[in-house]
């Protein structure tokens, strides 16, 4: 049954579309595949191995024997079974050792990649989304953004990650391996993206409630798109251009938004939930779970407790013509 398992997995990994963890789109995510098929393989065989010895034994029990000899008075058939022990336990202890020196040498492929003058990304795991600040010496510079990343296409990139509540992992199938994210103890990866696209991510560890509701997306691109995106993030809201954006602005300052959110370029300057000043260019709300659309933002402003129980945001009631003008001026955050 085991055999039948591993081989349907294998069947299913190679015929039926590949998870993101064995197509990767970077060097690392390479290295992590390339382990990944070899313990496949070796698992195979053994596993065939074993069955095959399984039902050989099996066959020879049923077949008539006269009388069975004692171990005293077969000498020869001691040595056979000591030496087929002893064969398998050094067959054992080489696959194992084979095994760890892949594992090691896996790792230290995932360390090797590096640059002198890096792109940093820091990220923060929060219940339950994703903070991502881009540093720069001058720190009026730096960007902050939420559950989405781009990156330049064939850079090598330094991610910092810390968690702000309790432990987290990161996970980018297609770019990485898993790193956990413990709170008090920072820790970091290297990644890379080979070919341009949109690579998911995902919070590895339980870490409440809506563990599996915190996802993010990597946007691979070329340099200079990723040089103007960077740009349009360094920029403040703009102002609103006509009553009905204004309205919708003066409606955000005055109520609870403004209590955890920043918009640049209004008195918002709060930390405790994502930052809004280009919430219009983002593809997904609460941390990729709702497309970024009027509609899924009226529900999740609204009532966000129906969409993801639990969340720290609580409900904002507000009348037809004040929610409206809010969704027109947040639609203008690009």
């Amino acid at each position: 049954m085991r055999l039948v398992l591993v081989l349907l997995l294998a069947a299913l990994a190679v015929g039926c579309g590949r998870p993101a963890a064995l197509d990767p789109a970077g060097p690392q995510a390479a290295h992590v595949a390339r382990l990944w098929w070899l313990l496949l393989a070796v698992s195979v065989v053994v596993e065939a191995a074993v069955v095959a010895f399984a039902v050989y034994a099996v066959m020879r029990v049923r077949r008539p024997a006269p009388a069975a000899p004692t171990l005293a008075a077969e000498p020869r058939l001691e040595r056979r079974l000591s030496t087929g022990v002893g064969l398998a336990v050094a067959v054992t202890t080489l696959i194992v050792l084979g095994l760890l020196i892949a594992s090691i040498l896996t790792e230290r492929a995932l360390g090797a990649l590096q640059s002198p003058a890096p792109l940093t990304v820091e990220i923060t795991g929060h219940q339950w989304w994703w903070e991502a600040e881009y540093w720069d010496a001058v720190p009026s510079q730096r960007v902050r953004t939420a559950n989405e990343i781009h990156l330049p296409v064939g850079e090598p990139v330094l991610v910092r990650l810390r968690s702000a509540d309790v432990i987290h992992s990161f996970w980018v199938p297609a770019l990485h391996g898993k790193r956990d994210l413990i709170p008090g103890h920072d820790s970091f990866l290297w990644i890379q993206a080979d070919r341009a696209g949109t690579f998911g991510g995902q919070c590895a560890e339980f870490c409440g409630y809506q563990h599996a509701h915190m996802r993010l997306l990597v946007v691979a691109e070329s340099r200079g798109a990723f040089d103007g995106w960077l740009a349009r993030q360094r920029q403040p809201a703009p102002e609103p251009g006509d009553d009905r954006t204004r309205h919708g602005r003066d409606v955000f300052l005055s109520g609870p938004c403004v209590l955890c959110h920043t918009i640049s370029g209004t008195p918002a300057a709060a930390r405790l939930g994502p930052d809004l000043t280009h919430l219009a260019g983002r593809t997904t709300l609460a941390a990729g779970i709702l497309p970024n659309t009027p509609g899924h933002l009226a529900g999740w402003i609204l009532d966000p407790q129906r969409i993801k129980p639990g969340v720290h945001m609580p409900s904002v009631g507000l009348e037809g013509g004040d929610l409206q003008a809010l969704l027109a001026y947040l639609g203008t955050l690009r």
